[in-house]
């Protein structure tokens, strides 16, 4: 039985918060979406192919999958007509919210499981860091805002517990597991994709200034999490154990494995390109000027991402203490609201885009 630690890494607040609240990730896969298209039209289909694969790296709640998700759909059948049957499997940590992910392709009315024919979706608990799907059977996969999670908690990050507000020093160990992270994910994907498959990686990346935008959301959350250890409402010893485990490769970090020869196993890299990611709600602070719907909005999106990372170093929390989590959880976007009213400014986050594909090397 893993630590409640490891156990909680990586995972999305439940009952359907991370649907409700993560438009982030929504804006960066809109981004991506040109990329995909030209994936699924390059992918090599035989005659008569059936099933066409199309395997959702990450897909935590599933909102977030529903619009790239139809959109390959649509490029493949322009491809191979409405007979051949297509197979979606959502793939996420154990501990992910499938209940929610199921609601949403069974009731949203912008899911493909309602509006396309002949297609089949399943849903997968396990980590990308194994292999979860047979080897040469994916022929189109995706991923949106998942490979930058590691495959376990990293090493504690003084006075902080974000690796790129981090010292040097914790910086490279950190990037060290990273990297042999990234080199795992890729091998693991190369054996599951068909040769002639494409997979398109959406990850988080950096601006020319050498920033992430992500550094003023977590630095407005250990302000918070420093003022809950000063009321008690938690402990210092729970505070310096918490550590978010994602890691914001850069460019040349992506490309490395690739280099020199410019493959890495069985897979080429046909795109890599990087995008500022337009923050929405700062546009519709801009229109409207309601502050507190727009803390709100933010303070919510790191709620459904980070906080039960976060959360799985409070002792009540690793004993199975909901209202634990809760209490919590709500103190800490209470804190990231009111710095946010009293001084508001906009996310300037960033996108890289990747396409993969795998070779024939016979």
């Amino acid at each position: 039985m893993p630590a409640a630690s490891e156990s909680w890494h990586g995972v999305m607040e439940g009952e359907g918060a991370y649907n409700r609240h993560a438009r982030l990730a929504a804006g960066g896969a809109g981004i991506a979406l040109p990329f995909l298209e030209k994936a699924a039209h390059s992918v090599v289909l035989g005659p008569g192919e059936s099933p066409v694969v199309i395997a959702d790296y990450g897909s935590s709640q599933g909102k977030n999958s529903l619009a790239p998700i139809g959109f390959a759909i649509q490029c493949l059948r322009s491809r191979i007509g409405p007979e051949p049957s297509i197979l979606v499997a959502h793939i996420d940590q154990p501990r992910n919210d499938f209940n929610s992910l199921f609601a949403v392709l069974n009731g949203d009315p912008g899911s493909y499981v309602r509006t396309e024919s002949n297609v089949f979706s399943c849903a997968i608990g396990k980590s990308f860091y194994e292999q979860v799907l047979p080897a040469n059977s994916v022929h189109l996969g995706w991923s949106s805002y998942a490979a930058q999670w590691l495959s376990r908690p990293p090493a504690v990050i003084p006075d902080h517990f974000f690796v790129h507000c981090s010292t040097d020093a914790v910086r490279f160990q950190i990037a060290h597991q990273a990297a042999q992270d990234w080199e795992a994910f890729l091998a693991l994907r190369a054996r599951e994709l068909r040769t002639g498959g494409r997979v398109v990686l959406i990850l988080p990346g950096f601006g020319d200034s050498g920033l992430c935008g992500f550094e003023p959301g977590m630095n407005r959350a250990n302000i918070a999490l420093s003022e809950m250890v000063q009321e008690g409402a938690i402990t210092a010893e729970e505070k310096a154990r918490m550590v978010i485990g994602g890691y914001i490769r850069h460019k040349d970090e992506l490309l490395a494995p690739f280099l020199p020869g410019g493959g890495f196993e069985t897979l080429k890299v046909e795109a890599c390109e990087s995008f500022e990611v337009p923050d929405a709600a700062w546009a519709q602070y801009q229109q409207d000027g309601d502050v507190k719907a727009f803390a709100l909005k933010h303070a919510l999106f790191f709620r459904s991402v980070f906080t039960p990372s976060l959360a799985s170093a409070l002792n009540r929390v690793r004993s199975g203490d909901t209202e634990a989590f809760r209490a919590f959880a709500d103190r800490l976007e209470r804190g990231m609201r009111n710095q946010l009213e009293a001084h508001p400014a906009p996310a300037k986050t960033f996108v890289q885009v990747m396409i993969l594909a795998k070779q024939d090397l016979r």
